[in-house]
């Protein structure tokens, strides 16, 4: 394991136990000062918690003396920085790096703008997403362009929802349908715009999803189903059944979590025996689609794997399916004769 690897460890380590993860933000945190000696040295971030600490909760005025001092460190350390910033926050939710993401959307490196976008993760501000309809519509690297067509797809969501006004998220369905029907876009990028544009009520959404799944581009085709499970529209049931039977593997994971999302209760019975499959990323998405859809013999099935958990030890199946369960209701379902030891 690198030391990488050894220092998020030991975050993880620390953010699990109340009493150590309190400790942490009340570390003196470093001046700007102290900030802008750790980055001219270069000093390894991802062995500083100083470092990931002093950067959090920067304003804009910080910038003007931070960002020089950016430009001139090597593209490569920039997007270690980035990356780590994204861990290390995914682990402190109180750790702020959202001006650090603002900028980092205009930074010349592709992979530093590409991870700027993702750092930026939980903003939900109409600023963000008017960046992101520009990166979509102007970058010039296809992996920064799908990036922020991901990106917007929470936005497209809230105005769906009603959380953020619809004639101002407008835009950003109309960067990602713009993606969607470009015929010289890469792949890449058309495929997260119609995971983005399966959040809503556009009209595109069911004429574009068809024809992905219909299509030749298996990239497609897997994008296709997890955004059947997104539109929640029940008129892709019988293709999300049949594809959790798939024997490739990304399309039996993305039928899986479709039918959870599309509470499919027909599926039961096939994610039953997806939990015995030895592939952890198929039974963990089973597990929490069998939570999502309920019902009496959907937690059958959990209680009978999480007995199978304990015996293994196996805290981490052990603790998704407790969440799962935690969601699954205990209403009866058609199958409510199914002998969950066909599955064991």
């Amino acid at each position: 394991m690198t030391n990488h690897d050894d220092l998020l460890e030991k975050f993880d380590d620390i953010l699990s136990d109340d009493d150590a993860a309190s400790t942490v933000p009340s570390q003196p945190t470093p001046t700007l000062d102290d900030v802008i000696t750790s980055l001219r040295k270069q000093e390894d971030v991802r062995t500083s918690v100083s470092l990931l600490h002093g950067l959090s909760g920067l304003i804009s005025a910080d910038m003007t003396t931070l960002q020089p001092v950016l430009d001139e460190l090597p593209a490569n350390y920039r997007r270690n920085l980035m990356r780590d910033l994204i861990k290390f926050s995914e682990l402190n939710i109180e750790m702020d790096y959202r001006t650090l993401g603002i900028v980092g959307i205009s930074d010349p490196d592709p992979g530093v703008r590409e991870a700027a976008i993702e750092l930026l993760w939980e903003d939900e501000s109409l600023e963000v997403m008017n960046l992101l309809v520009a990166v979509v519509r102007h970058d010039v690297e296809p992996e920064v362009r799908a990036a922020a067509a991901t990106g917007l797809g929470r936005y497209i969501l809230l105005g769906e929802l009603g959380d953020l006004p619809e004639d101002e998220t407008g835009a950003a369905q109309t960067a990602v349908v713009a993606m969607l029907q470009d015929p010289y876009e890469f792949v890449a990028a058309q495929r997260r715009a119609l995971e983005a544009i399966a959040n809503c009520s556009h009209p595109i959404v069911p004429t574009a999803i068809d024809e992905a799944y219909h299509g030749t581009n298996h990239e497609m085709r897997v994008s296709a189903v997890y955004a059947m499970g997104r539109s929640y529209d029940s008129r892709w049931h019988d293709i999300v059944l049949e594809e959790v039977d798939s024997t490739d593997p990304e399309l039996c994971y993305e039928a899986a979590r479709a039918a959870g999302e599309l509470e499919l209760v027909e599926a039961v019975p096939k994610l039953g025996h997806l939990v015995l499959d030895h592939d952890r990323e198929i039974v963990e998405v089973a597990v929490w689609s069998l939570g999502e859809i309920g019902g009496k013999e959907a937690v059958r099935i959990l209680e009978a794997l999480s007995e199978k958990a304990e015996e293994e030890e196996d805290e981490g199946l052990i603790d998704a399916v407790d969440d799962a369960l935690g969601n699954a209701t205990l209403a009866d379902n058609m199958f409510g004769d199914l002998d969950v030891d066909d599955f064991m």
